[in-house]
């Protein structure tokens, strides 16, 4: 027998998906452990292993593929603890990082901070050298002028080094001869040019990634490699692929290459968790809902394709990769309910996290958190948390409800109803963030809800947003691990053309053959199928920013087709095209794709008698209500709400009016008939 494992770590848990070459899954859910997440993922592992009456080494000895999806540089942002980097950038060009695009965050906030770069700016050097807009040398390198910078960084002891030059994307020679002279100076050092992470236009958008991959690689490198040398220690011998924010795998030095691109590589399994169910049937067009332990990730997928988006900021930090286009919320079960200034109650984004984790998880938590309040509320049975391997402690929560409910002067479970109701308000909130904002009316999606805490609240965020149709995948509480497992190999290339006007369709072509063979290169390693993606960033003349336009159809040694493309596209989204102005191809984009076999739909369950049993729960007041197991219903079985449906991971929460139905292909499908309300 032979796996694939896909392994997710997340703020609260790290899950396991185990797919048998028999069509068999395995999941276990281990906690994610902060100070070096490798000792959770081996936990997990040891679960897996033992679900499967294996040791550790002998199922790692007869795993084929392991993907994996980690927060590790986003943690690193997020709180402050990036390498301290050091920043060498044209003369007189030290302060771009700084500058940004001459727009706050938060335009209108007059009080607002300036945010602070990533490298400050004693560290940010200049060096004397320019290329020109069109790659021929303006001012060549100085030697003098770059050992004294390469020095001063020497004695700051920096960990990593962004090298960013003026029109680098055009001609990277001067970036070149100054890596290599800086790796010959700083041994240890990380080094990364902007002419590699991303060789296009904009100044501040390609310093900025360049300084965020600086920032995050040192710590990724380190993570990356030393958990490829346990997971070899422990018997693995195969590749250790990791997510990247776009969608797609790659290797150990891919991912270390390209730093900033695990950015969103926790939830970018998800959406192709969402992307493999459209394929199988659920619904072509999806609302990928992902709540967690820490946090909530929402993302379109339209017409069984995920929505995309130039890059993300994350701690302030500008990273123009290509990735999924994906709506982060500080919200999930450990965010904190507290007072906010005005002696109101709050919920998130502070979060309890794995350590301490909430009040009932017995470690030490202090605070209310929504799990807490969930299972103050009868939601949870404290008794069948992780399948019962961790018994939750009722009275601890109901304690730290307490004293927030007579900080407002209510009783505990109106507290607790008043912390679960303002979560699911903050959620429907990023729902339409992700949506009605992108002009896309959520009324007529699905709302596909997995993510271990998703389940208690998605009927009522549907509800809130008039959505009518719910599914929830027996394997929701790791179905971002079963995600990666059923992603490809993905190299992204990036060209920009330098025209001001019209389109140079042999320029084209060049730089889509060169980026081909530059990612076939670094796919050389694999022996499998390999599939070429074209696309450009397109906008009219008058225009500031692109759109991306798919170029795969569309003959790219034409002209007028590629122009008429663009026009298509602007008019599918913003409902106008202007065919009487000037169409620029601003940069060429070119994914290679290397096939990988998918994993089995995670439906495996463990058969159970059926049985209904009966909880206790507040809904708006204290009730009975039927419990059902997962794993007992049979195929085609409806279940009317209020209810609960439950597994050993995964429990769901049907509301009044709800209406369930098992689908024997591995999911739980809701029809939420209640009045829409207004998206």
């Amino acid at each position: 027998m032979t796996y694939t494992i896909g392994i997710d770590v997340g703020g609260t848990f790290t899950d396991i998906v185990v797919s048998a070459a028999n069509g068999e899954t395995i999941i276990a859910k281990a906690a994610t452990t902060p100070a070096d997440q490798s000792d959770g993922v081996l936990q997990g592992l040891q679960l897996a292993a033992e679900r499967l009456s294996l040791t550790p080494r002998r199922l790692l000895e007869q795993t084929t593929r392991i993907v994996h999806g980690t927060t590790a540089a986003t943690n690193a942002l997020l709180e402050g603890k990036a390498a301290r980097i050091g920043m060498l950038t044209t003369e007189g060009h030290r302060d771009v990082i700084e500058m940004r695009e001459g727009l706050k965050p938060e335009r209108y906030n007059l009080r607002m901070t300036p945010p602070a770069p990533l490298v400050p700016r004693h560290l940010r050097l200049p060096v004397r050298e320019r290329m020109r807009p069109d790659g021929s040398v303006e001012t060549a390198l100085d030697p003098a002028s770059l050992h004294d910078a390469i020095e001063q960084l020497a004695t700051q002891n920096v960990q990593a080094v962004a090298i960013c030059f003026l029109h680098s994307w055009r001609n990277p020679a001067h970036e070149q001869q100054a890596a290599a002279a800086v790796r010959a100076r700083l041994q240890q050092a990380y080094v990364t040019t902007s002419s590699d992470v991303l060789p296009q236009i904009k100044e501040f958008e390609r310093f900025s990634t360049t300084v965020a991959n600086a920032a995050v690689g040192p710590v990724i490198e380190t993570y990356l490699k030393n958990l490829q040398t346990r997971l070899s220690q422990a018997g693995y011998g195969g590749e250790l692929l990791v997510i990247l924010s776009h969608g797609g795998v790659a290797s150990v030095q891919e991912a270390i290459r390209l730093a900033a691109g695990t950015a969103l590589s926790g939830p970018a399994g998800g959406v192709a968790a969402a992307v493999a169910l459209a394929r199988e049937g659920v619904a072509q067009n999806l609302i990928a809902f992902d709540m967690g332990g820490t946090s909530t990730d929402i993302a379109l997928v339209r017409d069984g394709q995920p929505a995309m988006s130039d890059g993300k900021t994350v701690a302030n930090a500008r990273i123009a990769l290509p990735s999924l286009d994906i709506v982060t919320l500080g919200a999930g079960g450990g965010s904190i309910g507290k007072l906010d200034r005005a002696g109101l109650l709050a919920v998130g984004p502070d979060s309890a996290g794995a350590d301490p984790g909430p009040a009932c998880y017995g470690q030490g938590g202090v605070s209310a958190t929504v799990t807490d309040a969930n299972l103050v509320l009868g939601y949870l049975d404290p008794g069948n948390f992780l399948g019962g391997r961790r018994a939750l402690d009722r009275a601890a929560s109901q304690q730290v409800v307490t004293e927030l409910a007579s900080q407002l002067g209510i009783g505990m479970a109106e507290a607790a109803s008043g912390i679960h109701r303002l979560v699911n308000t903050r959620m429907a909130d990023g729902v339409r963030v992700a949506t009605v904002r992108r002009g896309v009316d959520p009324r007529g999606y699905t709302l596909l809800a997995f993510g271990g805490a998703a389940g208690l609240h998605v009927s009522a965020v549907a509800a809130e947003l008039g959505i009518q149709r719910v599914v929830v995948p027996v394997a929701a509480s790791v179905l971002s691990a079963w995600g990666m497992l059923n992603t490809d190999l993905r190299v992204e290339l990036t060209r920009s053309q330098g025209q001001l006007k019209g389109i140079d369709t042999e320029a084209l072509q060049a730089s889509f053959a060169a980026m081909e063979a530059e990612g076939r290169a670094r796919l050389s390693w694999f022996d499998g199928e390999v599939a070429i993606r074209r696309s450009a960033d397109m906008r009219y003349g008058e225009q500031v920013f692109e759109i991306a336009v798919d170029l795969d159809a569309v003959e790219q040694g034409n002209a007028t087709a590629l122009e008429e493309a663009f026009h298509q596209a602007h008019e599918r989204l913003y409902t106008y095209a202007l065919r009487d102005q000037d169409v620029v191809l601003v940069n060429a984009r070119v994914a290679v794709i290397g096939r990988l076999p998918a994993a089995p739909q995670a439906a495996s369950r463990t058969p159970v008698a059926a049985g209904v049993r009966t909880r206790r729960v507040f809904l708006k007041d204290w009730t009975e209500i039927p419990v059902h197991d997962f794993a007992a219903l049979a195929d085609g079985e409806k279940v009317t709400g209020p209810a609960i449906v439950e597994s050993d991971t995964t429990t769901v929460l049907l509301r009044s009016g709800d209406q369930a139905c098992y689908d024997g292909r591995g999911w739980l499908d809701i029809a939420i008939d209640r009045p829409q309300a207004p998206a």
